[in-house]
């Protein structure tokens, strides 16, 4: 065991790890060399108490009584038993135990993350350890079988599913100890990631997505890797921001996304739940134009029967509820040398509803009967005044032309 006992001289474990990151915290630290627990006696153990305050104010406790060395911040263990330290100021140490049994099952004394790769070690307090054969590992009392490595089981990567009361036995000649379980704690690297963003971020607007993953303050400086993803597609990453930004979003952008925190090497992997984000425009077009017709024709739109425009086209940006109502067109043309001849011809009415916080704007077009026409006019022409709508989210040019043949 001489190079545990190297390492050991080189390492010193915090058994109180597991509390760091806690609200005010003040426990005295209590360091364990070698950094195995549970120790044992053989391993000629040292503590060393840390904390706020004078070192010479150190109190030591063995199973619960003051011991005899007071005021010494570091203790050489001669005798096994449950130890404890403590400062003023300060709450008492997490307890460190000594061990002097004939069979012990150690782990490391360090706090354990998932991703890390822990070495387990039954040892035998036996005239040589190598006398220790057909070494078998339990976890909840559950035979794990044997180990390759003999008196080692290696558990890599670590898993929450890690968890556990582990022991250990084996065979010395005729004689089969059996260890007393070790409580094993495997904590989180990280929280499972939530993905935050606006849903219906406005066309040509900035989108930002964020990955909200909570690092443990066990580990707090762990390097997290993020990866973002549409519609099952990779659109960012592997990067160590947390963030996804786009300058300007189209309707292209739209799509269900998700993004995944993994530790540097992969042995950690978490997934957000799916976040649906649809860009909207804010802009809707309706177009006037005419079947038959000879020229100038004048266009003029309608919004509640109120002439709002002059124009083939009619452009409502940045709309908004105020905006809802029955939009018409009307197509005027002049007959005759004298140009009082007027035709006019109207389409139908289309009425438009702009819900609030909704990225769609809902369309009907309504029929109704022509306009009829000056009995002067002349019969050779037949002028109709069609229009189409756009909703927010553009459609495809076939569906424009299916969808206004089918109500007109």
């Amino acid at each position: 065991m001489a190079g545990d006992t190297g390492m050991a001289g080189k390492v010193a474990l915090l058994l109180w790890a597991q509390t760091l990151g806690l609200a005010g915290a003040q426990t005295t630290q209590l360091l364990v060399e070698p950094p195995w627990r549970p120790a044992v006696l053989w391993d000629r153990v040292t503590l060393t108490c840390q904390g706020s305050g004078n070192a010479g104010a150190t109190t030591w406790y063995k199973d619960g009584q003051r011991c005899g060395q007071q005021g010494r911040d570091r203790l050489s263990v001669t005798r096994s038993g449950i130890y404890k330290c403590d400062r003023p100021g300060t709450r008492c140490s997490h307890p460190v135990i000594v061990l002097d049994d004939p069979l012990v099952l150690q782990v490391p004394a360090w706090a354990l993350l998932e991703g890390d790769t822990v070495t387990m070690r039954c040892r035998c307090r036996c005239q040589q350890e190598n006398h220790l054969s057909r070494v078998r590992f339990y976890r909840d009392e559950k035979d794990l079988g044997g180990s390759l490595r003999g008196t080692e089981l290696s558990l890599s990567p670590l898993q929450l599913h890690h968890s556990g009361r582990y022991s250990c036995a084996g065979s010395v000649g005729s004689w089969q100890p059996r260890s007393a379980p070790v409580t094993v704690t495997v904590h989180e690297l990280f929280s499972m990631p939530v993905l935050e963003g606006p849903p219906t971020p406005t066309e040509g607007s900035p989108l930002t997505l964020s990955c909200l993953s909570t690092p443990s303050p066990l580990r707090p400086r762990a390097p997290l890797l993020h990866v973002f993803y549409r519609d099952g597609q990779v659109v960012g990453g592997p990067q160590g921001s947390p963030q996804l930004m786009v300058p300007a979003v189209g309707v292209s952008h739209s799509g269900n996304y998700g993004c995944e925190v993994h530790s540097q090497g992969g042995a950690v992997r978490k997934s957000s739940a799916r976040l649906r984000v649809t860009v909207h425009s804010d802009n809707v077009t309706l177009h006037c134009s005419v079947q038959v017709g000879s020229a100038p024709v004048t266009f003029t739109w309608l919004h509640n029967r109120q002439e709002v425009a002059q124009r083939p086209l009619l452009e409502l940006s940045d709309i908004e509820v105020g905006d809802s109502g029955t939009y018409q067109c009307m197509a005027t043309n002049q007959l005759g040398q004298d140009g009082h001849r007027v035709f006019q011809a109207l389409s139908p009415e289309l009425a438009l509803e702009v819900t609030p916080g909704s990225p769609w704007v809902t369309a009907a077009m309504k029929h109704q009967e022509r306009a009829p026409q000056d009995p002067l006019a002349s019969p050779l022409e037949d002028p109709q005044a069609t229009y189409m709508e756009l909703q927010r989210q553009p459609w495809e040019p076939s569906d424009i032309y299916d969808n206004l043949h089918q109500k007109l």
